[in-house]
């Protein structure tokens, strides 16, 4: 009994949060529309929420990626240094789908830093194989 009641509780809850959630909305509509009466509110999407990534925290990613690379001698390929990073983590048990989200997110990273003083392309081989760049 104490569940149900608690749920019908957080029932009302939201419906309140749900109302101040539309007349916050009518405000930042009307403030739009006094800046540009004629742009149309309507085309504005809805903020999308941030997939969390469930081994690494935000941030901690490419410092990972970076202990891994310092741990060997050999230049490695994203897909090793991303296996190399779940078994870091004991995450054995990944999906496929959160391994290539992982994979994506890892490459995005690299190359963002490539030139940068930490991390370089060996070759030009497909796929790429990365490694620390030399100290300055």
């Amino acid at each position: 009994m104490k569940e149900n009641a608690a749920i019908g509780g957080k029932i009302i809850e939201n419906r309140k949060n749900a109302k101040r959630l539309r007349e916050d909305k009518r405000h930042v509509a009307a403030v739009v529309k006094m800046f540009s009466p004629g742009y149309d509110v309507r085309g504005i999407p809805a903020r999308r929420k941030y997939k969390a990534n469930p081994w690494f925290r935000r941030g901690t990613l490419f410092r990972s990626a970076l202990d891994i690379m310092r741990a060997t001698t050999e230049p490695l390929i994203v897909a090793e240094i991303v296996d190399w990073m779940l078994a870091a983590n004991g995450a054995a048990s990944a999906r496929m789908d959160q391994i290539r989200g992982l994979q994506s997110a890892v490459l995005a990273s690299l190359r963002n830093r490539e030139g940068k003083g930490r991390v370089q392309i060996v070759d030009g081989r497909i796929p790429a194989r990365w490694n620390l760049a030399p100290e300055r």
